[in-house]
This record gives structure tokens, sequence and C-alpha cells, in this order.
């Protein structure tokens, strides 16, 4: 298994830009909340979803000792150091600290990364400092089989 094409994975999240937010769907250009984006590049990058995901909680200070998202990607994807992430990264990040990581996006840019936010839909912005340190996982995404 090798990494798919980082450009690959951009051009696909940002077909996404401009749909609107919508909590724990994943319809191009209809509505989509950020794991929602992730899957929607997933299908059309890699290929069918190889996971059923559960329903999730929007609760972004839930805590605990599992990352349940990681641990999906851990299982399909190729995990590398946030330090060391690259365009085309999906990364996670966790909004409280000591909270489960529970939002995500894709790096665009260096600077710059794609992500579906409540109240803004599908967007992409500057990975500035107040994003950074939030930062909890990076992984790439698999080349189709």
């Amino acid at each position: 298994m090798n990494p798919a094409d980082p450009e690959r994975v951009i051009a696909a999240a940002r077909d996404w830009l401009g749909t609107p937010y919508h909590d724990q769907a994943s319809v191009k250009g209809v509505g989509c909340d950020c794991l929602g984006l992730v899957r929607g590049v997933w299908r059309e990058v890699v290929g069918d979803e190889p996971l059923p995901l559960p329903r999730y909680s929007r609760d972004w200070g839930e805590t605990g000792t599992r990352e349940p998202l990681a641990e999906v990607a851990r299982s399909v994807m190729f995990e590398v150091p946030v330090t060391e992430m690259t365009p085309g990264a999906l990364i996670f990040f966790r909004m409280r600290a000591g909270a489960v990581a529970k939002h995500c996006g894709i790096v665009s840019a260096p600077d710059r990364f794609i992500h579906a936010y409540e109240r803004t839909g599908v967007i992409e912005e500057r990975l500035d400092s107040a994003w950074r340190r939030r930062l909890a996982f990076a992984f790439l995404f698999p080349s189709p089989s």
C-alpha cells in the first residue's frame, strides 16, 4: 500500500468547497460535517468506504482514554507525525485540552487546510497558530487498490 497522490486528495477536497454544514452527512454540494468531507474525499480518491462509521457525538469537550477517529484512521491510512504532515494529509484536532480529537480537515498547502465547520460549511482557511496548537494526529490517504 502506497500513499495517494496528494494533488488528487487536495483537488477532491476543493470540489467540496461551499458544501453546507450538515451533521453526520456526506453529500457533496448538499451537506456534510468534517468527517463527511473526509468520507467523500476517500470515496473519490480511494474507493468504497472500508468500514461503517458509528454515529458520533458532537461534543468537542468529550474526554476519554480512547481516540476512536484516530484508531479507525490508523487501521486504513498511514500515520505521520503532525510535525511532518504535508499537503494532502488528513489532520485531527483536539478542540479543548484533554479532549478526544473530534475535528478533522485536509491540509491543502503548508499553511492552509480544508474542513467543514458549523455555520460556514466547507471552507479553506489558514492553518494558523490557533489551529496548529490543537493538532493531535496526521494521516496520509492510501492509493486506490
